[in-house]
């Protein structure tokens, strides 16, 4: 594979009529998602690939400058619908870091912990299905046995198991009670039987390790000239982890490592996967055991934070302040200012461009999602490969077509 970034010369015309085109999506049973990818093959080998979005296009960006910073949370949580919590975290940074507020201790423990665990699903749902486009489909079960227990934990905390649109600015919905600590030990006393089966079922699996080694390289080169984070440039041997390298919530806190690789193929980017989950596992051990005490919300003196319903039913300043923040035109003013922040996800930088006019609702709203850019190096790594690849280069981007389509 080469390793400088180049453009791909066209073919001419002589060429062109010795290949044929294959369309691969919108609808595909391996593509996970809408997404349509046009091939051009020599046989069954790839000459050319061309992604094609647009098949799941909800306008999730114009959304936020309809909704206040508060009611846009229940939006961001479908952009990675796979791990929605890690939106939430997200979105609320940046608009935090617009206002300067700054979270209790309790509070940033609990993102940490929600955002470790959505890493988790997230990871589980990647290694799972490769293994399942693969053949490997007891693997499969296995990771999505552990995703419900997961599940479990979002229902418990906020009352909704997909999309719990739990955080709030300056804190969270609900604080965290006895259960929902308790399934959370849970979860993590079954990662480790888990994690142990597919490790045994795929580690040493031939026709899965031939399947994935030594294809969809990308190599350190293209990978920082192509923008890509997460576990993607990772596997490539760019060792960039902004809980490492811009430290947010309480990350400092904690001792874990940033699993790498330098091989930069559907192996590497597998093996680096399934590598996060457990560092992920040992963060969540830490914050269960250090979890501090106190308030879940931070004390905004423009009383940001919605009052939760006791408050609000039963006092009238409750009643007050819970109007002057969900009505149009009312409530507090914040700064005529633009930020962009952004923290680790799932699949690498996740940020937002937020520019507010004085209002809680945002005047534009951008997002910087990892899939995006991702996808755009797909034509790159498949280039040269047979068309039984795709199905494992395309997972092990984890590409999720509401971050291209928003």
């Amino acid at each position: 594979m080469a390793t400088e970034v180049l453009d791909e010369p066209e073919l001419d015309h002589d060429a062109r009529e010795a290949t044929w085109t294959l369309n691969f999506g919108p609808q595909h049973p391996a593509t996970h998602t809408t997404l349509r990818l046009v091939l051009e093959l020599d046989g069954e080998r790839i000459v050319k690939a061309t992604p094609d979005i647009g098949y799941l296009h909800s306008g999730f960006e114009k959304l936020g400058e309809h909704l206040n910073f508060n009611q846009y949370v229940t939006i961001v949580d479908r952009k990675n619908y796979i791990s929605p919590p890690m939106n939430e975290v997200a979105w609320h940074n940046a608009v935090e870091t617009l206002l300067d507020v700054e979270l209790t201790p309790r509070c940033q423990y609990i993102r940490v912990i929600i955002g470790e665990l959505a890493r988790i699903s997230d990871h589980l749902l990647c290694t799972g299905a490769a293994a399942l486009d693969l053949g490997a489909f007891t693997a499969f079960l296995f990771a999505f046995n552990l995703r419900e227990q997961i599940y479990d934990v979002y229902e418990e905390m906020s009352g909704y198991r997909f999309h719990p649109g739990y955080t709030r600015v300056g804190g969270v919905l609900y604080d965290f009670n006895d259960r929902v600590l308790d399934r959370i030990r849970g979860v993590l006393k079954s990662f480790e039987n888990v994690y142990g089966d597919m490790e045994k079922l795929l580690f040493k699996n031939r026709i899965f390790l031939d399947r994935l080694r030594g294809v969809g390289v990308l190599s350190k080169a293209d990978a920082i000239a192509c923008s890509c984070t997460g576990p993607i440039a990772r596997a490539s041997g760019v060792t960039n982890d902004l809980r490492k390298d811009q430290p947010y919530l309480a990350y400092p806190e904690f001792d874990f490592e940033v699993p790498y690789a330098v091989e930069g193929d559907c192996w590497a980017r597998f093996a680096v996967r399934m590598e996060e989950m457990r560092q992920s596992s040992r963060i969540l051990k830490q914050a269960i055991e250090k979890l501090p005490s106190g308030p879940v919300n931070a004390p905004i003196a423009e009383k940001f934070p919605l009052p939760d319903k006791a408050t609000t039913y039963n006092s009238m300043e409750g009643l007050i302040q819970h109007f002057e923040l969900i009505m149009p035109n009312r409530g507090v003013e914040t700064p005529r200012d633009e930020v962009y922040a952004a923290i680790e996800s799932p699949n690498g930088e996740l940020g937002y461009y937020l520019v507010s006019d004085g209002s809680q609702t945002a005047w534009r709203v951008r997002t910087r999602p990892p899939s995006f850019v991702h996808f755009s190096v797909f034509p790159k790594v498949i280039k040269n490969h047979l068309l039984a690849d795709i199905v494992a280069v395309l997972g092990s981007l984890s590409i999720i077509a509401a971050e291209l389509d928003r």
